[in-house]
């Protein structure tokens, strides 16, 4: 479409429904606030200018959309979506193009869906104003679209205010509709509030462009795409259909879920062809497997990229910052932080390497810990290539342990290490024959005399 597309974003309502001091429209959908999934499937549509209308807790969206480059308009009384819509006016001004006016909690309206209601405004017929509709299960107290066969729009109108006959019409709508910003402006202003609930609503504007001689016309899409969430059941609903659909995307690319609705998906996650994932695994933002890769059993991957043919868990987390070289493997009951872990490197039992390096083929021992923190600073650990880490030690960063150095189990590591040698930092055993026998009897006749 070559005519300009800017979008308005309604989230001005107070979400009383959610019963949570955040804004309806930043709970999370796989990770990402609802809000930014749908800015994200606006601006794939085209979208040169988006509003987002805030009204109640306006500043947390304010906050949440800063780095996108989002303009913030403000509904200061809530009187009604057409008021709602026409206070983005002023960000709007000089803009000349179409305007799709949608609600901030409906995170999975499409990019094609959204391209779809705007070129319907350029066909040959040049309708005013084009509205998506759809047809769910139940109809409830939706608005109903009142069109003829080939989408011609005859009526808008709210649940409270239609009739029976009216609420019959499976029809309803979504309240994603598309204006020219020359158009849109004008009709709102129009818009009057002389209905069942005193507000300005905004499918009126559909009712005053028929009344002006123009043409108002639907076009449909599916319940799913357009399920607005106003409470945490309806949150959980559709996040269930977005992983459900992610994982089934991720086995249709390549990838073996063994149980595949115990697998959670971020909305970035990449997995790459022929990874295996097993049974509660949780991705969360920020994770890239590549191909051959194995996430066991009950791990939890945030902010990590892990390597080809790399083996992970069970019962691992990686945290952020976590990097697997190919063929790498981390295992059960490991944390990994901010660090990078080399190819064919082993980190099997019990440990915790943090801001740290390990090179190729290294393997740390069964407790091992990079202890990186003394309160006030992070420092570093540097693991050479071949290292041999001995069960239960510890290093105490800043410290480098060489190239096919090995340190002795339950060590305590405060310096270098060259390479190739041995270490060994253990307190001198001390042997007392007897002393445990008298002193269980010393103890038990105290405890006799009590």
């Amino acid at each position: 479409m070559d005519t300009p597309l800017a979008v308005i974003i309604l989230a001005a309502g107070k979400g009383t429904r959610m019963k949570s001091d955040l804004h309806k429209v930043l709970h999370p959908i796989a990770g990402r606030p609802m809000l930014l999934h749908l800015i994200d499937s606006l601006d794939r549509a085209g979208a040169v200018r988006r509003v987002v209308v805030v009204g109640a807790s306006g500043e947390q969206v304010e906050r949440a959309v800063a780095a996108t480059g989002v303009e913030i308009a403000w509904q200061h009384d809530q009187l009604g979506t057409a008021h709602a819509a026409l206070q983005a006016r002023d960000a709007l001004a000089g803009f000349d193009g179409v305007a799709i006016v949608c609600f901030g909690d409906t995170p999975l309206l499409a990019t094609e869906t959204v391209a779809r209601l705007a070129e319907r405004l350029e066909a040959a017929d040049a309708p005013t104003v084009a509205v998506l509709g759809f047809r769910p299960a139940d109809a409830r107290a939706y608005g109903r679209v009142i069109a003829d066969a080939d989408g011609t729009i005859r009526k808008m109108v709210e649940f409270k205010d239609a009739s029976a006959a009216e609420r019959a019409v499976d029809l309803c709508n979504s309240g994603v509709t598309a204006v020219r910003t020359r158009d849109l402006w004008r009709l709102l202003d129009a818009v009057g509030n002389d209905n069942a609930a005193g507000e300005y609503y905004l499918p009126d504007i559909v009712t005053l462009a028929i009344a002006e001689g123009g043409r108002a016309v639907a076009i449909e899409t599916g319940e799913d795409e357009v399920a607005g969430i106003n409470s945490r059941g309806e949150l959980a609903a559709v996040e269930a259909g977005w992983q459900a659909a992610r994982r089934a995307q991720a086995m249709a690319d390549g990838a073996t879920l063994v149980a595949p609705a115990t697998v959670w998906f971020a909305h970035d996650t990449q997995i790459g062809r022929d990874v295996v994932i097993e049974p509660n695994v949780v991705f969360g933002p920020g994770v890239d497997v590549a191909d051959g890769a194995t996430i066991r059993a009950f791990s939890h991957l945030e902010g990590a990229t892990v390597g080809a043919q790399a083996d992970v868990g069970p019962y691992a987390r990686l945290r952020p910052g976590a990097t697997l070289a190919e063929k790498a493997k981390v295992g059960n009951f490991v944390e990994i932080k901010k660090a990078a872990i080399g190819v064919g490197a082993k980190v099997n039992h019990l440990s915790y390497i943090g801001d740290a390096e390990v090179g190729a083929d290294a393997n740390i021992g069964a407790g091992t810990i990079t202890c990186n923190y003394d309160g006030f600073f992070k420092y570093r650990t540097v693991i050479g290539a071949g290292a041999f880490v001995g069960s239960n030690s510890a290093l105490v960063a800043p410290v480098s342990i060489g190239a096919g150095a090995i340190v002795g189990a339950g060590s305590v590591v405060t310096t270098d290490v060259e390479a190739d040698a041995l270490t060994l930092v253990r307190a001198q055993r001390a042997t007392k024959p007897g002393w445990a026998a008298r002193f269980r009897d010393m103890m038990r006749a105290r405890k006799a005399g009590k």
